[in-house]
């Protein structure tokens, strides 16, 4: 993109340092997400690695990278003031230690550490949930984007609520006098998990930036898809969750039927976006493009395993033969991709706007390296390909150790490239945005705002 996008407002945005600092410690997550599934693969993760794998991708990459980009693009794009920064630097502290620590006391099995891990975590999260509804509040009215960013706020509050249950479960029998078992409460955690917090906010940030980065508008059929997926996603969410949780599995049928209903009309949107695009394509077209045949397919590969039984524990996330289309297909390659231009804007805003006009200045996609982003989407291309092939014809585990090692390979090589960005083009040092700090110039110019008699 060679310009600024129209239509927001970056003097409501919190400091550059808050949600790089998410970013950066979700990337470490996923680093370690992506390694840790290899030592599964290859039978060398002790204790209980499977929810190691899926708390560290889930929660440590993707549920970061949701509450930096919130906590940044909600008063970007909705002309308000963030309501507090320092609950934004707060959030992240409880929940990266809450990840990391429940992490480590699901590898050595020390459960007993599980609960004070899991109440650090919901803390953290209800104060995102918290900071961002106080930040909305002052609006009066919701665009599509809004109101899916407030749905997944309470899918948020439901899951961790869940989550913290499940976590005591391990050491106490909180389901042995419930009619619910706790499989079936580990059903409903996952689902409002995966589709309820995370592919809500998916969409709702696609809407915008679906139509802002490819410079079109919704129109004709899309007008008619579009409340598909707004009433029917979130409808289907809780039908699906609440029938996995009773075991009822009419309820969650319906439920089931509704969210692959709307990820179809969502996946027709944004491929009629894609196709009307009127920029040059850019890393994070190239990665939603992605995103579009890999949610179709998740989904009608889904139908016929949701209509027989969708409580079921093998079919959490769908089809099995399809699961690697849902979680890296779609989730991974939507995240990957909004990164792409969410880590550079804001290092470009923060570093190069005020110049504009008085000096040449590089353009947004030029901070980035072209050649390290082809080569990470190659890499995880071919690695999600592998994987997905090895699900559905069953294939040795050998190759799913393959496949990961392409996906590793294409996590690296893009952490790389944003991490690049910042070194070369950010006014602050790494460790500086880890640790909070600003640079000697930012402090006076703050200290001078501050007190107008210097």
């Amino acid at each position: 993109m060679g310009a600024m996008p129209g239509n927001i407002e970056t003097d409501h945005q919190p400091p550059m340092t808050v949600p790089l600092r998410h970013f950066v410690v979700g990337l470490g997550f996923l680093l370690g997400g992506v390694l840790v599934g290899i030592g599964i693969a290859a039978d060398a993760v002790p204790g209980l690695g499977t929810l190691v794998h899926v708390h560290l991708l889930l929660a440590g990459w993707i549920c970061l990278t949701i509450m930096g980009a919130m906590t940044q693009f909600v008063p970007v794009w909705s002309g308000v003031t963030l309501y507090s920064r320092r609950l934004a630097t707060v959030q992240l502290a409880l929940v990266a230690c809450g990840i990391l620590g429940f992490s480590i006391a699901l590898v050595f099995n020390m459960l007993g550490w599980l609960v004070p891990f899991g109440i650090l975590m919901l803390a953290g999260f209800w104060t995102f949930v918290y900071n961002i509804v106080r930040t909305m509040i002052p609006m009066e009215s919701y665009d599509v984007t809004e109101r899916h960013f407030l749905t997944a706020l309470g899918f948020f509050v439901l899951l961790t609520s869940l989550g913290l249950l499940l976590a005591i479960g391990f050491t106490r029998p909180v389901f042995g006098d419930l009619p619910i078992a706790r499989g079936d409460v580990v059903m409903a955690h996952a689902t409002l998990a995966v589709f309820g917090a995370v592919l809500t906010t998916v969409y709702g940030a696609l809407y915008q930036l679906g139509t802002m980065f490819t410079q079109t508008e919704l129109h004709g059929i899309d007008d008619y898809l579009r409340p598909v997926e707004e009433l029917g996603h979130p409808v289907g969410v809780v039908l699906l969750a609440l029938g996995r949780l009773v075991d009822i599995v009419i309820v969650a049928r319906v439920g089931g039927v509704l969210v692959l209903a709307a990820a179809v009309a969502f996946a027709i949107v944004t491929a009629r976006r894609l196709f009307e695009m009127q920029v040059p394509r850019t890393p994070m077209h190239t990665r939603y493009a992605v995103v579009v045949p890999a949610l179709t397919a998740w989904a009608l590969a889904t139908v016929p395993t949701w209509l027989r039984d969708p409580t079921a524990a093998d079919s959490l996330f769908g089809a099995p033969t399809a699961v690697h289309l849902f979680v890296l297909g779609t989730v991974g390659f939507v995240v990957l991709g909004t990164l792409y231009h969410i880590v550079p804007f804001i290092v470009w805003v923060h570093r190069y706007s005020d110049l504009l006009g008085f000096e040449d200045v590089p353009m947004i996609d030029d901070l980035y390296d072209d050649r390290l982003a082809a080569a990470d989407a190659t890499l995880l291309v071919v690695g999600t390909l592998v994987l997905v092939f090895s699900d559905w014809l069953q294939l040795p585990s050998s190759v799913q150790v393959i496949g990961g090692g392409f996906v590793t390979l294409g996590v690296v090589v893009f952490a790389a490239n944003m991490l690049r960005v910042i070194r070369i083009h950010s006014p602050h040092s790494l460790s500086q945005i880890l640790l909070g700090s600003l640079d000697p110039r930012r402090k006076a110019v703050q200290a001078a705002e501050s007190d107008p008699s210097k």
